[in-house]
């Protein structure tokens, strides 16, 4: 595929920012349902639906990832893209399996408040999984994304979760990314967003975030994930 190599190329630190998130939620789930009380469902309800919502972002995340990210490395990235892009990908397999066994045990648990322990443990794997998948992303495929795809392209990503996810969730859903974002990360995710959307997100998400954090981990201000060294 020919492109103008004048183009900018891609500003991953928008990744760093989505992992980070997914880092800290992940990790927190699997004690908040443990210590989800037997036949408490309301407040399983609460701690069901929020492990529900970043299912729902995990899986529109990696879905982009394998569609739009994957077949451009591999196509420009060469020997370097051949060595680590089918790894990723057979992560992205494992990630899938952990992430089908949550999601199957999501709805009795929201509705019972029981078979708390099975749902810990499958996302536990999930974490695991996918805490190997990122770390790996980070040292060896942003590299690449950086020099073989153009920053448009990359934009096509944050679109591709955006129009695969209910327009309602996607306020709460930045709010969750931002809290642990760099400002400046954030004022680059929303520079070519509709101008309300400039305006009104950096208050309105962290509000929501907030809220939801309050309501799911008991504060607004949850621990935040532990990132590796950059």
């Amino acid at each position: 595929m020919n492109r103008n190599h004048n183009e900018p190329m891609a500003d991953v630190r928008d990744m760093y920012m989505a992992h980070a998130a997914m880092r800290r939620e992940f990790g927190l789930l699997p004690q908040l349902v443990r210590d989800v009380a037997p036949g408490d469902t309301r407040r399983a309800e609460v701690v069901g639906a929020h492990a529900d919502l970043m299912c729902l972002i995990l899986h529109t995340h990696h879905e982009g990832e394998d569609l739009l990210l994957w077949p451009r490395l591999m196509e420009r990235g060469g020997a370097e893209a051949a060595a680590i892009v089918p790894t990723m990908e057979a992560q992205h397999h494992a990630i899938e399996a952990a992430h089908a066994q949550v999601v199957a045990l999501l709805p009795a648990f929201r509705t019972t408040a029981r078979g708390g322990e099975a749902l810990a443990a499958a996302l536990d794997t999930l974490h695991a999984a996918l805490i190997e998948h990122m770390d790996l992303e980070e040292r060896e495929i942003l590299p690449l994304a950086e020099k073989h795809v153009t920053a448009a392209e990359w934009k096509g990503l944050g679109e591709h979760g955006m129009r695969h996810a209910p327009k309602k969730v996607l306020p709460l859903a930045f709010g969750i990314a931002m809290y642990e974002g760099d400002p400046e990360v954030v004022k680059a995710v929303l520079a070519e967003a509709p101008l309300p959307a400039r305006l009104i997100m950096p208050i309105l998400a962290p509000r929501l975030y907030a809220a939801h954090a309050k309501r799911v981990h008991g504060t607004a201000t949850p621990p935040r994930g532990t990132a590796p060294v950059r």
